[in-house]
């Protein structure tokens, strides 16, 4: 894996493309897609690895600029200008009044220009035929949200967000309720990913700086084991007689842990280790008998 410094101007998929040529593979995937006009972390899985996005940690954390009186077809400020008000008379006091109103589980709908999937087609790829599609809402959680800084006093005036949320949250859609809520509308004018999991922005490598580790022979030193972005799933040590069957994807015992001690949820997810070394991610099943099993899902090739 490599934490990567999306630049704006890129698409994420622009982004894989380049790992792909600057390593020789042609596996590569990423964690969660950032808009092309924004900027931050962006987690690039290498070969083998890909498989794993799924079990890798869903929040992130966000800085947003929302500028207020403006709305655009994208919600974004590289859309088209839809609406234009005079919204000078906005305080920072109102929008902090409405921000509670959108903490904790709310329902969105994806903008219509986004990589979201509709009967097998992205949307941005049917808008850019002609063909604007309402999405079906989804749930997202929004951890928290604050107003940060702003520039008030102004036609449009500006304010500064921070945002932690769930996988598949659309801040430029949270922005644009945000600007409907207080009737003067918004769109999106900046925006910074600053984590996601456990990977932060500022280790987050640049792509001339990887270029220059590629040329030094020094890439290695970017590259972070999966292992370490899978800390938040609970830990099942298994005993040294089992490590060979579970590393060869066969179902796990409680008879051959070392520590279970029964207290995890059936379906829970969890890491498989032996010592510190990460041999995969399993599922807790149940047995016709009711009997526990550790079902390996992923297992980890070094």
């Amino acid at each position: 894996m490599v934490n990567v410094l999306k630049p704006p101007g890129m698409t994420s998929h622009d982004v894989v493309d380049w790992m792909r040529r600057l390593v020789g593979l042609k596996r590569v995937g990423h964690t969660g897609t950032l808009d092309p006009g924004a900027a931050g972390v962006l987690i690039l899985l290498l070969g083998r690895a890909t498989r794993a996005a799924q079990f890798i940690a869903d929040d992130k954390e966000y800085r947003a600029e929302a500028i207020f009186g403006i709305e655009t077809d994208t919600q974004d400020a590289w859309g088209r200008i839809t609406a234009c008000r005079d919204a000078s008379g906005l305080r920072p006091e109102d929008v902090a009044a409405v921000l509670p109103s959108f903490s904790g589980r709310i329902s969105q709908v994806p903008p219509p220009v986004s990589a979201v999937h509709y009967r097998g087609e992205r949307l941005y790829k049917l808008a850019r035929a002609g063909a604007i599609v309402a999405a079906p809402p989804r749930t997202v959680e929004i951890y928290s949200l604050r107003l940060l800084d702003g520039k008030w006093g102004q036609k449009h005036p500006r304010a500064l967000l921070h945002v932690a949320c769930s996988k598949g949250t659309y801040i430029r859609t949270l922005v644009a309720e945000i600007g409907r809520v207080l009737g003067c509308g918004a769109t999106l004018s900046f925006l910074l990913r600053t984590r996601v999991g456990c990977f932060e922005v500022g280790a987050a490598h640049a792509l001339e700086e990887l270029a220059a580790l590629k040329a030094e022979g020094r890439l290695k030193e970017a590259v972070i084991p999966v292992s370490e972005a899978l800390t938040h799933l609970p830990a099942v040590a298994v005993k040294p007689s089992a490590v060979k069957a579970v590393r060869c994807g066969s179902r796990l015992y409680p008879a051959g842990t070392a520590d279970f001690g029964g207290a995890l949820e059936p379906g829970t997810l969890v890491r498989l280790v032996a010592g510190q070394d990460l041999l995969a991610v399993a599922r807790l099943e149940l047995t016709a008998n009711e009997e526990i099993t550790f079902k390996p899902v992923w297992v980890y090739t070094s």
